[in-house]
């Protein structure tokens, strides 16, 4: 099974409290003090990691919890900080924070929150002290005060980037821990030599966050379906996609290593899904697809040129700049290649003189993948690309 996106919950650990406790031992009538501070929560950490392709192991643990802080204990011991949680995701994993679903009433709260803070005493003017209450608190809040548009964020908004991960072993910290309370040792002065009262550890940040996986690559082939990608993906490299005569045949990224026997050169191919008409609108795959080639260096347009399908091939071409535009417009500033497969069928010829009349200053690499005719050639078109676009980048 492959996961490309997936929505998780994290949470990092709570701070232990602080201790209250005196020192008692023999011939030391007054001790005075000795209560520990708490520990600090763990932190949730994700970390990019090149031997993953997919977030499965998010699939089936969607909550990502960090360990608490130990309490303070006596004897002046600080409790145990709580262990990180390190979540390994695969590079190219981009990280967004969902809206809160109460965002009005969060609102709220923050707004109040400082004059009911005011009311309670800190030794450091940040964090309350932990007290034995007699009664309970409530927040009461006004419905008909709240604004008209204060309606939870549609599920389809993925909220905030909080970071794009595409290095091997880069790290995120995605929800830090708590600080652990102060223990009562921390507040005895020459006034109060005997303080009753200590700190609570702070709560551990948390949330919901959403990622998505966009596939790295150096060339990404885009076409229609059964335009033969896969069939090209397994020419020119060892991997081995599903192949056969029907529509989407791949129905996930399948990444294949091109090698270079001279030189022992390496090159990262994509290969996606089928496009088709609307799948800057979802339909098809949509979206499934086109975030895939976001990354990749070069852009290789695949068209079938017998027209197997009833599909003229120039129009094929016209439909898959368009959806690339309206999906985002900065795909077409990529550098493209356009490569006529499926050169063995009687109708290709026709339709390439065709093509070439049509669709004018557009070069065309004639291939048949099925027949391995043309693949060296299509190998060094593709080499020369990515090295041209690195030099410009470097």
């Amino acid at each position: 099974m492959f996961i490309d996106e997936i929505k998780v919950f994290a949470r990092a650990g709570h701070g232990g409290k602080g201790c209250v406790a005196f020192h008692r031992e023999t011939f030391v009538p007054k001790g005075g003090p000795s209560g520990g501070n708490g520990g600090r929560g763990g932190n949730v950490i994700l970390q990019a990691d090149h031997d993953l392709n997919n977030l499965i192991a998010q699939y089936y643990q969607p909550r990502l919890i960090a360990e608490d802080g130990e309490f303070g204990m006596g004897s002046g011991c600080d409790g145990r900080a709580g262990k990180d949680l390190i979540v390994k995701i695969p590079c190219g994993t981009v990280v967004w924070r969902l809206p809160a679903p109460g965002g009005a009433l969060a609102a709220a709260d923050d707004e109040e929150a400082p004059s009911k803070a005011a009311k309670l005493q800190s030794a450091t003017r940040q964090r309350p002290i932990l007290r034995a209450a007699t009664g309970a608190q409530a927040m009461e809040y006004d419905l008909a005060a709240l604004p008209e548009d204060a309606s939870p964020a549609p599920v389809g908004d993925k909220g905030q980037q909080v970071a794009d991960l595409t290095q091997h072993g880069q790290q995120l910290v995605l929800c830090k821990g708590g600080r652990g309370g102060l223990g009562n040792r921390n507040f005895a002065t020459a006034a109060r030599q005997t303080p009753r009262f200590a700190q609570p550890g702070e709560a551990g940040e948390e949330g919901e966050f959403y990622f998505e996986l966009r596939v790295i690559a150096d060339v990404g082939l885009v076409g229609w379906p059964n335009a033969g990608k896969s069939t090209l993906l397994t020419a020119i490299s060892r991997a081995r996609p599903k192949v056969a005569a029907y529509p989407f045949t791949t129905l996930t990224p399948q990444v294949g290593i091109v090698e270079y026997a001279k030189d022992y050169h390496r090159l990262t191919v994509c290969d996606v899904p089928g496009l088709v008409e609307g799948a800057h609108r979802n339909v098809g795959l949509g979206h499934a697809f086109l975030r895939h080639i976001q990354r990749c260096k070069v852009l290789v347009l695949l068209l079938d040129m017998a027209g197997a399908d009833g599909r003229a091939p120039w129009d094929d071409y016209r439909q898959l700049l368009k959806e690339l535009e309206l999906h985002d417009p900065a795909l077409l500033d990529k550098p493209r290649y356009v490569v006529a497969n499926k050169m063995d069928e009687p109708a290709a010829a026709a339709n390439l003189k065709t093509f070439k009349r049509k669709v004018r200053k557009v070069a065309v690499q004639p291939i048949a993948a099925g027949f391995d005719e043309g693949i060296d050639e299509f190998k060094e078109l593709i080499r020369n690309a990515v090295a041209k676009v690195e030099r410009a980048g470097a």
